[in-house]
This record gives structure tokens, C-alpha cells and sequence, in this order.
């Protein structure tokens, strides 16, 4: 009886303790996903092309200018930064925010893109536009067809500028991926990471400062857009870098955008690492080297080797492949061994070892001329 009365206490114990792991881990995961206020969110990893949070990431939804992201990209990918924009009178007057643009007034596309992204002017948006294909809807059209290269399947652009619009929409997931490309442009990330900045002509100055919180709120800050309509809600797409990780936020209809964007890269921060293997030039070594002008080549990473993962300690291992000796001639970048880079026991990296300089094979002279040479002849 007290056995079996022992087993019975046994099960109901164990059966508790998996009721309470289920519950906890249930009360550890569900309240961050609660705890974002956004209607949409993601936290994108673009290295390793990663999704580390998402909260309803294929929604369509408004995105009001969080648009302009990707009418920077087309302008900069199809004009020159000191190209001169004569303002169309179709671009005077674009209800919301404005850079205050004349009719006929000329200025750079480099203080359109600024006007663009910092001060989020709908004018300059549709000045870019207008300079660019002809009108609105033509740069619309290129806007499309760039996301459609992307391969982006929900999301649509009717304006270049995200004033409300039926049929104009994106989701937390394609907006993360278009941030990711606009990033890949320096003059983009340049631009995009500016607090403020100011253009002067004859007649006036303007000065645009950048409406993204986060360059100011949160360490390694680097952009990129707000956005805002009665319809869409509060939308923000933020980039932040730190220890050689980069993470994009995304936030559509968020009340509390901007607490929940800290938090998103707190997450990301606190989750993932990017571990060093080697920098460029770190590894050097020297091989015997046959029949050439020199008695030695030098060889040398040309490249460095880095991996990113999840934070813990671990076990990291290099093991050097590398050839006895060389023989001439030897062309500079020509491998002759590499260094192979494991974590925890699986190959994570690894970096070629080169040649460093162009090497002749030694001139065989023949018996005769060492001869001449010998008695100076």
C-alpha cells in the first residue's frame, strides 16, 4: 500500500512539474509579443537574413511614410546626388509635411533626399518623383517594379510619398527587407542617420531635422523613417549597429512605437553575437620557396572571418592547412594553404592563405656563363 501510494505521490509531483514548465514557459514567451504595442512588428537580422521576432509580419497594412524608404532607394539608384530638380508645380502644395517647395525653384536631388527622410516633405517626394519619371504614378510604377525585383509579394505603392491611398500597402516583413536593400546604399545610410542638416541658396536656408527619435534615444541608432496618417496609426522602421551587428526594426500601427522599438533591439542585442575569427592580415607565414629569385614567399589572410550566433560560451578551434614549400614562379593571390575556423565542433568559417607578392623563377644560367661569370668575362 505505502508503495503504492509512493508512486501515486510520484506522478501526480511530475505531472505538476510539467503543468508549471508548460505554464512558464507560456508566461516567458506570450507577454513579449503583448508587450509590443504595434499591430505589426518584426526584428530582422539581415547577415544572416533571420527573422527574430515577428508579431503579425504578413498583415497588409498601411505604412504612411515609413513609403519614402523606398523612394529614396529608386532615386538614388536612378539620378546622381548634384543633379539639379527644377520644382514641378505638381509638387507645390502635397498635403502634410513639407520642405515649403516653389514653383520653378531649383534645387540638388541631394537636398530633396534630405528634405525626403528627414522632414519625411511630401513635396520633395513628389518633386523626386516628377524629376525622375515624369509624374506620381510612373515613379510609382518603378517603385513596384523594385519591389517586385526584391520579391516582395505583399506589398503595393500608389504614391511616393504614403498619403493614404486604397490599394497602397506593405507588411512589417517587406518593409524590413526593403530597409535591409536602402541600407545597402552608403548614401542612403549616410543620409538616413543624420540628425540635422542644412542647405543654403541666394534667397534661403533650410534646415531639415531628422524626426527619428532613435538617432537620439538609443545607442548605435543609425535611421531610418517614421510615418503617420489617421489610417495607418504610428508606424516607425528603425536600424541600429553595435559589436558588428546590424538589426532593423519595424512597427506599423504602433501607439508606443518608439518603447517598442528599444525593446525589439534590446532583444536582438541580448540574443545574438557576432564572434571574429580572424581580421584581414591577422595570420602570416613563411614557405620555403624552390628555384625562385627569393628563399622564402610569404603568405597571409587577405580576408577576415566572422560568424553570427546565438550568445553562450563557446568552443572555438582554428586548424591550419597549409604547403611544405612552394615552387617559383608565384603569382601573387595564389593559395597555398587555409585556416579553418569551428564552433562548438562544426565548421563555421574559414580564410584563405595567398601569396603576397609576384615571384620570377631563378634565371638558370648554364655552365659557360657562370663560368665567364667566375673569371669576370
Amino acid at each position: 500500500m505505502f508503495r503504492k501510494n509512493t508512486n501515486l505521490y510520484i506522478a501526480v509531483f511530475l505531472i505538476t512539474a510539467l503543468v508549471f514548465s508548460l505554464i512558464t514557459v507560456y508566461a516567458a514567451g506570450e507577454p513579449k509579443k503583448k508587450s509590443i504595442s504595434a499591430r505589426a512588428a518584426v526584428l530582422y537580422q539581415p547577415d544572416t537574413d533571420s527573422f527574430i521576432f515577428t508579431k503579425n509580419e504578413h498583415t497588409r497594412l498601411p505604412m504612411a511614410s515609413t513609403t519614402k524608404i523606398m523612394t529614396a532607394l529608386v532615386a538614388l539608384e536612378n539620378s546622381d546626388l548634384n543633379d539639379t530638380v527644377q520644382i514641378d508645380s505638381s509638387a507645390v502644395g502635397i498635403e502634410g509635411s513639407s520642405a515649403y517647395l516653389k514653383e520653378g525653384e531649383v534645387l540638388t536631388m541631394e537636398e530633396l533626399i534630405y528634405a525626403l527622410l528627414l522632414r519625411s516633405a511630401n513635396d520633395a517626394a513628389a518633386a523626386i518623383a516628377c524629376h525622375i519619371s515624369g509624374n506620381t504614378e510612373s515613379f510609382a510604377d518603378m517603385m513596384n517594379e523594385r519591389a517586385e525585383a526584391l520579391g516582395l509579394k505583399n506589398t503595393y505603392f500608389k504614391n511616393p510619398h504614403g498619403l493614404d491611398d486604397e490599394g497602397h500597402y506593405t507588411t512589417a516583413h517587406d518593409l524590413a527587407l526593403i530597409a535591409a536593400e536602402a541600407l545597402k546604399n552608403d548614401s542612403f545610410k549616410k543620409i538616413s542617420s543624420t540628425y540635422k542638416k542644412s542647405f543654403a541658396t541666394e534667397d534661403m536656408t533650410r534646415l531639415y531635422v531628422n524626426h527619428n527619435k532613435l538617432l537620439n534615444m538609443y545607442d548605435g541608432a543609425i535611421g531610418m523613417k517614421t510615418g503617420y496618417t489617421k489610417k495607418s496609426g504610428r508606424c516607425l522602421v528603425g536600424a541600429a549597429e553595435r559589436d558588428g551587428l546590424t538589426f532593423i526594426t519595424v512597427t506599423l500601427d504602433a501607439p508606443d512605437d518608439w518603447r517598442d522599438h528599444m525593446a525589439l533591439f534590446d532583444l536582438g542585442f541580448e540574443t545574438l553575437e557576432r564572434i571574429e575569427f580572424a581580421a584581414e592580415g591577422e595570420y602570416e607565414y613563411s614557405l620555403p620557396l624552390l628555384d625562385g629569385e627569393a628563399d622564402n614567399i610569404t603568405v597571409t589572410n587577405t580576408e577576415g572571418a566572422s560568424v553570427i550566433t546565438r550568445r553562450g560560451d563557446h568552443e572555438i578551434n582554428k586548424y591550419i592547412k597549409l604547403s611544405k614549400f612552394a615552387t617559383a614562379p608565384i603569382k601573387k593571390g595564389e593559395i597555398f594553404g587555409e585556416i579553418v575556423f569551428t564552433l562548438d565542433g562544426e565548421k563555421a568559417s574559414s580564410v584563405k592563405l595567398v601569396a603576397t607578392d609576384n615571384i620570377n623563377k631563378k634565371e638558370d644560367k648554364g655552365f659557360f656563363k657562370k663560368l665567364f661569370e667566375k673569371l669576370g668575362l
